[in-house]
């Protein structure tokens, strides 16, 4: 159980110079207990992510007018052609909707086309037009692979890559609630 912190109304000068007021109940200072942001796996990964998704998703739209979701359905429909929206949503790791959305815009933007099939699951295909976007996509795509592994050495890379799958799969682990987590299960209930 955690003890009641002292909460102190302070005024601190913002980035305009200005004094501005705490809110009451405002925690003024820096908890003790925090995640060391240099040194948090999780958080390395999701900003080097963010900052290629940034990257590739301004030149996409910049070029093409599509974004990063919409290049990574061309690219998985590259690679496995007949692809439903679900089985390409479990390849990418994306969320189903935002699958449904991207392939709604390269449908009507001729990119992708659907079989009418009976059931559900559509097999999707790029059209000529989405193989071609797919070839100019692509460089794009790989600049911002050499950027970051530029320097390393192959025997780099393939570690890299080996300890990256290991980490995906445990992650996926979790997602799958195969891993319970023994601190979640103690603060049940309390």
């Amino acid at each position: 159980m955690s003890t009641p912190r002292e909460l102190v109304p302070v005024s601190l000068p913002n980035e305009r110079g200005l004094d501005n007021e705490i809110p009451e109940g405002a925690v003024v200072e820096a908890l003790p207990v925090v995640i060391d942001s240099e040194n948090f796996t999780p958080r390395l990964l999701a900003l080097l992510s963010n900052s290629l998704v940034w990257r590739e998703s301004r030149a996409l739209r910049a070029r093409f007018g599509l974004g990063t979701n919409d290049w990574r359905v061309i690219a998985a429909l590259a690679v496995g052609p007949g692809m439903s929206a679900s089985e390409i949503s479990e390849y990418i790791g994306m969320n189903k909707a935002i699958v449904s959305k991207s392939v709604n815009i390269l449908t009507d933007g001729g990119l992708i086309v659907q079989a009418e099939v009976p059931g559900r699951a559509r097999p999707l295909y790029l059209t000529e037009a989405g193989a071609d976007m797919h070839d100019q996509m692509l460089p794009i795509s790989m600049r911002g692979q050499e950027v970051i592994l530029d320097g390393l050495s192959q025997s780099d890379i393939d570690r890299l890559n080996e300890l990256l799958r290991s980490l995906l799969s445990r992650a996926r682990d979790l997602q799958m609630g195969d891993t319970i987590d023994p601190a979640l299960e103690e603060t049940e209930g309390v």
